[in-house]
């Protein structure tokens, strides 16, 4: 197996390409943390990797962030012999869970929510792909479009911008009766920045004490 990597937009998330199908065609699914992880033994299987702050499943790719202490020239060499052996194996990718399918369009959708949902689907969603994310959509009220953004776009600092003069631009221009677009978070995200936060600090010490040695 050969495995390439492809840069994305956030300098903390690098996409890993197996050659192999990982999800069928369109799906994602989103680890921000490693409880989240029970579902998939990949995810679980990355997640031991120090310094991997979530993981990210698209349908031929794989995405990596890790905190802003850990270094890539450790962490790649590590995630690139997780995923050799484990696609050696045979074992699902993942087991008893749903990917994401928020676009899908329900029978009590209205017009708008329908239009919002395929343009998300046909027009977006593929390019945030492309860039190692996703974006979720979470709902409309009162013209706001309210989208989650996953994968390397989840913390990715160009990701506001991305959602107000990318996503919001082009649903405005198809669709009048969108307003704005906001950006949620859920109580999984707030958990997971304050493990995180626990994460980095502790990669810091570990860091100031080998200078110390040294």
């Amino acid at each position: 197996m050969f495995i390439q990597t492809q840069d994305t937009p956030n300098p903390h998330s690098l996409k890993f390409l197996p050659g192999v199908t990982v999800l069928d065609a369109g799906q994602t699914m989103d680890f921000p943390n490693v409880s989240s992880a029970q579902c998939s033994p990949l995810a679980k299987l990355l997640f031991r990797i120090e310094g991997v702050r979530s993981v990210f499943f698209g349908a031929d790719f794989v995405t990596i962030s890790k905190v802003e202490e850990a270094e890539w020239a450790i962490i790649k060499p590590e995630t690139f012999a997780v995923i050799m052996d484990f696609f050696a194996s045979g074992l699902p990718v993942v087991t008893g869970a749903n990917p994401n399918n928020s676009t899908q369009i329900n029978e009590d959708d209205d017009e708008t929510v329908q239009m919002i949902k395929e343009l998300l689907d046909t027009r977006i969603r593929p390019t945030v792909q492309e860039d190692g994310g996703d974006i979720i959509f979470m709902g409309f009220d009162d013209g706001v479009v309210k989208l989650k953004m996953q994968g390397s776009c989840s913390s990715c600092p160009s990701s506001i911008v991305t959602l107000k003069n990318g996503v919001q631009n082009m649903l405005q221009f198809y669709i009048p009766e969108v307003v704005s677009v906001e950006q949620v978070t859920d109580e999984v995200d707030k958990i997971a920045e304050t493990e995180f936060s626990k994460l980095e600090k502790q990669i810091r010490q570990k860091d100031e004490q080998t200078n110390e040695k040294s």
